[in-house]
């Protein structure tokens, strides 16, 4: 007998180096026992049964017009964005205490000074645990916003695009660019009213998609016969 669709689909999504992300992206994970043996669990820790092992399994390769070589792209796409996060992570980004220090401020006044200009979708900041960090390449020696960047973070930020996303498109070769860095290109003056043109593409593109709703929780079982049924950075 050959290899059980868990134990296929299990290989097939580590052999991809996919595994980590699958509970990130919200779909059932597994663990291997000691002989390998993979047990698949839905998000909320129960079971998985054979139709859905099945459903999983077709749901993931149903892209590519052979369905045993599909690619799971939005698997494809959640791994890239992390190794891009985990890049971007290594890169300076100011934290209020650093930040202060580069603006030769107080942390109150620099507190305020990050919140107003984010309120006013002049500041890219992400969230990364307790911290709030400010991605130093859209600042100053001093601790300004670059004024070239203005007209490409305002579109960006004012239609709610992922800060994440924002920073990996700002500082990765972007395609509606011909490849160049939007950070980069941007301090180009013959280049910066399309470097902000491009970003205004890109922010109705973020408008326009539908947003994600939250995943619906389990349906309760139905009670038994005669039950009540009560339920640091840088």
């Amino acid at each position: 007998m050959g290899p059980t669709l868990a134990t296929r689909l299990a290989d097939w999504i580590d052999e991809l180096g996919l595994t980590d992300h699958l509970a990130a992206a919200g779909l059932p994970s597994f663990t291997r026992d000691a002989s390998g043996a993979p047990s698949w669990i839905e998000a909320d820790g129960e079971p998985l049964s054979d139709e859905r092992l099945a459903e999983l399994d077709a749901s993931l390769r149903d892209h590519g017009d052979d369905p045993a070589h599909g690619v799971p792209v939005a698997l494809v796409l959640l791994a890239r964005k992390a190794r891009l996060r985990a890049e971007l992570l290594a890169t300076p980004a100011w934290t209020y205490d650093h930040l202060a220090e580069v603006r030769g401020a107080s942390l109150n006044a620099t507190r305020f000074w990050v919140h107003k200009q984010a309120e006013e979708h002049h500041l890219l900041t992400v969230a990364q645990g307790e911290h709030l960090l400010v991605p130093a390449f859209q600042l100053t020696p001093s601790g300004d916003v670059r004024p070239e960047l203005l007209p490409v973070l305002e579109p960006l930020l004012a239609a709610g695009t992922d800060p994440w996303d924002a920073w990996i498109w700002l500082t990765q070769p972007a395609g509606l660019l011909g490849g160049d860095v939007p950070e980069r290109l941007a301090a180009d003056p013959e280049e910066a009213a399309l470097v902000a043109h491009a970003a205004t593409r890109l922010a109705q593109r973020v408008t326009a998609s539908p947003k994600p709703r939250p995943r619906p929780a389990p349906s309760p079982v139905p009670p038994a016969s005669g039950g009540c049924g009560c339920g640091g950075h840088h």
